[in-house]
């Protein structure tokens, strides 16, 4: 009679139940494995071979089958080695057949039946829950991250023998017990706004971008503090909501890049890049798609320094993201979507050399340069961004005074009061949207009206700045956050004349 022990498969960032079979069947000694396992699957058999014997169980000499069903879906990775070492252990009389019903298993093997990390656990755990499964025994240094999933058993296996003795009755595992006293520890720790000097001007428009979600872009002279004030970002975002960070925390598992010791990501991601990144580490992509960065960046902010510096192909796949806060990666075995809603922040110099218009300085770029370097970014690109400031040399005075700034905390409360006027807007809407920069042109008319002072200033700025239709909405979008950072219901003139000053004044290029 042949041994069922249910595991799971995780496919772009949702998980799929896999169906564990094994059985004897006539011929020499081996271990066959089938339904569509890859390199790492079909290597398995020697591991769990050896585990099984240095667990101090037999493991039969007869020629075993394991089928992974459903065998349309690719296995990859080492997750199966515990429910195939579970399968033949029940097979081999060691354990009644019953034993494993209402359960899901996952973990990897080493030779001496240690049990060890896997990826993609959240996802696995939520599969199991929705699929009615009772229990889960998960590697011991998984067990917090499974454990987020509420209303499902998890048991942290240390060794295949613990899980033997435990499904026999001789020593039993204690299920895991989250504390809520775990203090977790930021992926990225910011700079305090505080610790800037000077660049008033652009700390607000940053404070206006995290009140809205809005892109940005930086552009100034070598050292003027862009990357300080980029780095400052992420200490005024507003706290994630408890289905954002498991948002996150999915697709940090499944990228498998959850740092140890920290099963839930609580703090905003923060993703800077190098500008050699390939369209495939930026995207997410390969032969098995897996998250890229823009995905890793979701709800919380990617930066990309020396912007022009990257690929022109790089930078035009983020034009789709940028629009439908999703990615969709397309290959011949299927189509994946990863999310994909990140706050751009962008900085640059204005010339090779990076003195062009710089206030002391001279630049020693010719025109045509000056033009070809600035024309690496795409108008299609440049249209998507909401704010473009510039960021100036900051003098000596400023540098040297000792006059401290105003904090990351306290600006983080007016914007975390913006994001609540926001919550409170769209809390009746049936989408997912959270902030003004997720509006759709359905709400674009119906919460972003303009009062005829409005419309006669909205109307000169479309015909002297040649402003797209994009544009237009992006403005309104801007607009409506600066007002819900002032408090007011309506849109005033004040207000949308500080968002058109954000757009960019001449078109990148023209020198």
């Amino acid at each position: 009679m042949l041994a069922r022990v249910f595991s799971c498969a995780v496919i772009g960032l949702e998980g799929v139940i896999v169906e564990v079979e094994v059985d004897y069947s006539n011929g020499l000694p081996a271990v066959i494995i089938v339904g569509l396992p890859d390199a790492a699957v079909q290597e398995s058999r020697e591991r769990v071979q050896t585990a099984v014997k240095n667990a101090g169980l037999h493991f039969p000499r007869h020629r075993i089958v394991v089928n992974l069903s459903p065998a349309s879906i690719r296995k990859e990775g080492p997750a199966y080695d515990l429910p195939i070492a579970l399968g033949v252990i029940i097979l081999s009389g060691h354990l009644p057949h019953d034993v494993v019903d209402n359960t899901l298993v996952v973990g990897e093997l080493s030779l001496d039946g240690v049990v060890r990390h896997t990826r993609g656990i959240l996802p696995m755990a939520a599969t199991a829950r929705a699929n009615g499964y009772k229990r889960m025994f998960v590697p011991e240094a998984d067990a917090p991250e499974a454990a987020l999933i509420p209303d499902l058993e998890i048991y942290p296996v240390r060794t295949l023998a613990d899980l033997y003795n435990h499904l026999s009755g001789r020593s039993l595992l204690q299920p895991y017990q989250p504390s809520s006293n775990d203090a977790l520890e930021p992926l990225f720790t910011p700079t305090d706004f505080s610790e800037i000097k000077g660049q008033e001007h652009v700390k607000r428009a940053l404070e206006v971008a995290a009140a809205g979600g809005h892109n940005v872009l930086m552009v100034g002279s070598p050292g003027a503090g862009k990357t300080l004030l980029a780095r400052a970002m992420p200490g005024i975002l507003p706290e994630m909501s408890l289905e954002e960070s498991l948002d996150v925390t999915r697709i940090f598992s499944v990228a498998d890049q959850l740092p140890a010791g920290t099963p839930l990501i609580k703090h905003r991601p923060f993703r800077a890049p190098h500008h050699t990144i390939s369209h495939a580490g930026l995207v997410g992509g390969g032969n098995i798609p897996k998250p890229g960065e823009i995905s890793l960046a979701h709800r919380g902010v990617l930066f990309l320094d020396e912007f022009p510096e990257f690929g022109s192909r790089v930078l035009e796949v983020m034009r789709q993201p940028m629009e439908d806060k999703v990615v969709t990666i397309s290959r011949a075995k299927g189509s994946l979507t990863f999310s994909a809603n990140f706050q751009l922040i962008a900085a640059m110099n204005p010339c090779p050399c990076g003195y062009y218009g710089d206030s002391q300085k001279p630049c020693t770029c010719a025109a045509p340069v000056v033009t070809k370097y600035q024309k690496r970014i795409s108008g299609p690109l440049l249209d998507r961004i909401d704010i473009h400031i510039e960021v100036p040399r900051v003098d000596y005075e400023k540098l040297s005074g000792d006059r401290v700034g105003e904090s990351s905390a306290s600006i983080r409360q007016r914007v975390q009061a913006a994001r609540n006027i926001q919550q409170q807007r769209f809390a009746g809407s049936q989408s997912d949207i959270i902030c003004n920069a997720d509006m759709r042109v359905g709400e674009i008319r119906q919460f972003c009206q303009l009062q005829d002072e409005g419309q006669s200033l909205m109307r000169a700025a479309m015909s002297q700045m040649n402003l797209s239709a994009r544009a237009y909405h992006r403005i309104l979008k801007l607009s409506r956050t600066i007002a819900d950072l002032a408090g007011s219901e309506e849109i005033q003139s004040a207000h949308l004349a500080e968002a058109l000053q954000y757009r960019p004044k001449l078109m990148m290029g023209s020198v």
